[in-house]
């Protein structure tokens, strides 16, 4: 009987990726990664939009422009570093709700400069990867129960559904400076009326399954308010917003990239600069854990009889480490995107589908112009809609154990209520420890809870003085 021939070599990206092993082609592999390109695109606009609406300490405001070049720059970075690396479709870019820990909790209340708030991701991330290489992670996530790990995640998407609601004018500050309390006292108006346009758009779209959905609603939102603007002899929008951009690619600006600093400790105090570092890093564990394996199992890379997937610690490891270049990019912290689904769906199997949307980022670096033109009432229904999808999360918490339901309320209801992740982290972890305690399950708590709550009671009681 003669011997099989062994398949052809198909060549460098077939050695390199493993394509046909992993059931797919070169071509489906890059058409999915134009798709998870177009379901994370809106990032390249609604990031300027949060970390460019705030004035520091110092009295700097980031420029759109340089904001979207870094974000873009950071994610192509990150997501060619997956595909290479860890060898799978997922694709990396700046994290909403944690870009909202660095504008509202870091700047706005913290009052540090830009560059300390970058600071603390930088060592966020650090830290992140260093726990990977040590094995701790892993650890730490068991340590946390998953009714406490899924409200982390539920509470920021209630955090960015709030913040998206500011930024469109429906809900506001009192003011004082105080938490949100009022609904505007004039809804009719046609920066609403833009919004309402966008959440519409993109709510059925998503609906629809459509690719871009959040993309496609930007653009239609930021079209249509240029046009009502220029109607209205630019009285809706000043200072270039809601304007035809007068060139649509420029050379890229860089000037955000290095911009941090490390003297956060100084303004903080070294206890609330822990417990800060502590809650974004924990905010940043649950969503990439929970993301990775969720994306694995979509792309059929987790041995469902183990439970594990091949290189597992090697794409945390390249997680952490992006954190941290968001914050040497002035981008915040960049994470693991469940957007890059999308993707897989299409078919993509493999690290080449994260590099083609790396490659895609790295282009659109030249449309920076375009950053200034977006109002935030066009960007605002996308963290509304994300927040909504994350808020989902909560579904799967125990709510008929009162000693995981009203941890989770706290947690959920902490962040968005005092615009703070670290506050909603905070109540969660005290409150689910005082009743495991109290209840007389002392020893179900691992020792790691325990620490993280005596930090955050220390945090309660002096750190925010």
């Amino acid at each position: 009987m003669a011997a099989s021939t062994p398949p052809p070599d198909g060549g460098f990206l077939e050695r390199t990726f493993e394509i046909t092993a992993r059931g797919s082609t070169v071509r489906t592999e890059i058409i999915a990664g134009v798709v998870t390109f177009a379901t994370m695109a809106y990032i390249l606009f609604v990031n300027p939009s949060i970390l460019g609406g705030i004035t520091d300490s110092a009295g700097v405001t980031l420029n759109p422009a340089a904001l979207l070049t870094v974000t873009a720059l950071a994610a192509a970075i990150a997501s060619i570093a997956m595909g290479v690396f860890g060898n799978v479709p997922f694709a990396i870019a700046a994290g909403l709700g944690l870009n909202a820990f660095v504008a509202f909790g870091l700047v706005a209340t913290r009052g540090l400069t830009w560059p300390n708030a970058m600071g603390v991701i930088v060592v966020e991330g650090l830290l992140i990867a260093l726990l990977v290489v040590i094995g701790l992670r892993e650890r730490i996530m068991l340590a946390f129960p998953d009714g406490l790990r899924r409200a982390i995640g539920a509470g920021i998407g209630a955090f960015i559904a709030i913040i998206g609601l500011v930024n469109a004018g429906l809900v506001l500050h009192p003011e004082d400076g105080g938490t949100i309390l009022a609904i505007a006292p004039d809804v009719v108006t046609w920066k609403l009326g833009i919004f309402f346009l966008g959440l519409v758009i993109g709510a059925v779209l998503l609906a629809r399954r459509v690719r871009g959905a959040l993309l496609v609603s930007i653009v239609i939102s930021t079209v249509a308010a240029i046009i009502l603007n220029n109607a209205k002899n630019g009285e809706i929008w000043q200072f270039g917003v809601a304007d035809i951009p007068s060139t649509w690619v420029a050379t890229p600006d860089f000037s955000l990239v290095g911009a941090v600093s490390f003297d956060f400790v100084g303004t903080l105090g070294a206890m609330t600069a822990l417990a800060v570092v502590v809650a974004v890093m924990l905010s940043d564990f649950f969503d990439t854990m929970g993301t990775a394996v969720a994306l694995g199992r979509k792309a059929k890379l987790v041995d469902e009889s183990t439970g594990s997937m091949p290189r597992l610690r090697r794409i945390l490891l390249i997680d952490g480490l992006a954190a941290a270049l968001g914050g040497a990019t002035s981008s915040s912290s960049n994470t693991t995107y469940i957007e890059s689904a999308s993707g897989i769906e299409e078919g993509g199997r493999t690290g080449l589908t994260a590099i083609t949307t790396g490659v895609l980022f790295a282009v659109a670096m030249l449309l920076a112009p375009i950053a200034g033109v977006i109002p935030a009432e066009a960007t605002a229904p996308a963290l509304v809609i994300v927040g909504a999808l994350m808020l989902g999360q909560a579904a799967a918490i125990d709510w008929d154990d009162i000693g995981v339901s009203l941890p989770a309320v706290l947690t959920i209801l902490g962040m968005p209520f005092t615009y703070s992740i670290t506050n909603g982290v905070g109540f969660g972890i005290i409150a689910y420890v005082v009743i495991a305690v109290l209840r007389g399950r002392a020893r179900t708590v691992h020792p790691l809870l325990y620490g993280c709550a005596a930090l955050f009671i220390w945090y309660f009681v002096y750190g925010t003085i």
